[in-house]
């Protein structure tokens, strides 16, 4: 006998409180201004090599991002900028299923994950190098 089917407040729980955690993350770091020194830690890598970790500049850009400064939000980290819109597409697709019933499972293959990792050392590279200044925070 299959168990019964949860209500639409339970399987509403997880995804809400995703949304939920991430909008009081986005909304203090809108709050507490980045730029301004003291506030947060300097990234370690930044600090005791020089080179620009990819995330380096993801607050600036959340900051900015926050006020709707996209040209800004952009020009501090630009890869953080797609993670945002990759994050409310998976935030809507999971509101959607859960609302619908369907489960939501998340099977990324190794060939995904290790996509990611070139995407992230590549843009880590260039945005260390004269010409990928661009993409230096």
């Amino acid at each position: 006998m299959p168990p019964p089917p949860r209500s639409l407040a339970r399987r509403l729980l997880a995804p809400v409180a995703t949304l939920a955690g991430v909008a009081a993350a986005f909304a203090y770091v809108g709050t507490v201004d980045p730029n301004e020194p003291g506030h947060y830690p300097v990234c370690p890598l930044l600090r005791f090599t020089g080179i620009y970790c990819p995330g380096c500049g993801g607050l600036r850009s959340a900051h900015a991002f926050v006020h709707g400064d996209l040209p800004a939000a952009l020009g501090a980290n630009a890869l953080a900028v797609v993670g945002y819109g990759l994050f409310a597409v998976l935030m809507a697709v999971w509101l959607i299923r859960a609302i619908r019933g369907v489960p939501m499972r998340l099977a990324a293959s190794p060939v995904l994950w290790w996509g990611v990792g070139a995407v992230l050392a590549l843009f880590t590279l260039v945005r260390n190098l004269p010409f990928g200044s661009a993409l230096a925070p």
